[in-house]
């Protein structure tokens, strides 16, 4: 279709160069330290269940130990959230709705709301500097075709990009992960993906971290999320996409 550019790149047997894979790793290696510095500061002692949480099972291990650290040693518990959280949300590492779910165990409601939405607006920040330097080959060999579809809902709605950011942290219509890495390749500046993010991400998080406080009921992840708080999600999301749409009806 003339006048409109689609997005290619050629691919290349590994997508990321030397110099890439060095700042990569070197983020990798920054978070690795920060994690050595909080371990030595802590007491002797076993530290084997310290693991990212795969199941809820691993989950309810991992609060009942560190319910004992927290009061003693509130700060060091923070720091190795923080770093562990803004590591996985870096890196696309699947497990933060566990890390949701135990911030809710541990610190409560409001410190946990206020606690994931910082963490992971930190690791999604993270994540869009990191894939402005050395993202774009990745994106395009794993999502070519949902990279072009982004870039042309992007390229519509340029004059309210903040509410369509929006709409897409409320709802799943795409994943937080390819939103983290595809924005600064299809040139969302940062200041809309910061607000979009800090804002989006609360009712979420408001939703898993009061899970968490009742870590013991829960079945299932599933359970997090009934019809009653997606349907909550979903109607936060069209009102937050509405001003695209009725500009673009008045167009």
């Amino acid at each position: 279709m003339e006048g409109r550019e689609e997005v290619k790149e050629p691919k290349p047997s590994f997508p990321l160069s030397l110099w890439e894979l060095s700042v990569a790793s070197t983020v990798v290696i920054g978070f690795l330290l920060g994690l050595a510095g909080v371990y030595l500061t802590m007491p002797a002692s076993d530290y084997s269940f310290l693991k990212f949480p795969r199941s809820l099972e691993d989950l309810q291990l991992l609060r009942d130990h560190l319910e004992t650290y927290t009061s003693d040693y509130t700060i060091q518990v923070l720091v190795g959230y923080c770093v562990v959280y803004i590591f996985m949300q870096t890196f696309m590492i699947p497990g933060t709705v566990f890390m949701s779910l135990l911030a809710g165990a541990l610190f409560g409601v409001f410190k946990g709301v206020a606690l994931v939405v910082f963490t992971a607006t930190a690791g999604a920040s993270s994540c869009y500097f990191l894939s402005k330097v050395v993202g774009r080959p990745l994106v395009f060999s794993l999502w070519p075709d949902k990279l072009s579809f982004f870039q042309a809902q992007v390229a519509q709605r340029r004059e309210c990009l903040l509410n369509y950011m929006l709409f897409l942290r409320l709802t799943p219509t795409l994943p937080n992960t390819f939103i983290n890495v595809a924005s600064p390749i299809v040139d969302i500046p940062y200041r809309i993906f910061f607000l979009a993010t800090f804002i989006g991400l609360i009712p979420a998080a408001y939703i898993t971290v009061k899970a968490g406080i009742a870590l013991g009921e829960l079945q299932s992840v599933g359970d997090l999320y009934d019809l009653k708080s997606i349907a909550t999600l979903f109607i936060i999301g069209v009102v937050s996409v509405t001003p695209t749409l009725m500009s673009k009806t008045k167009s």
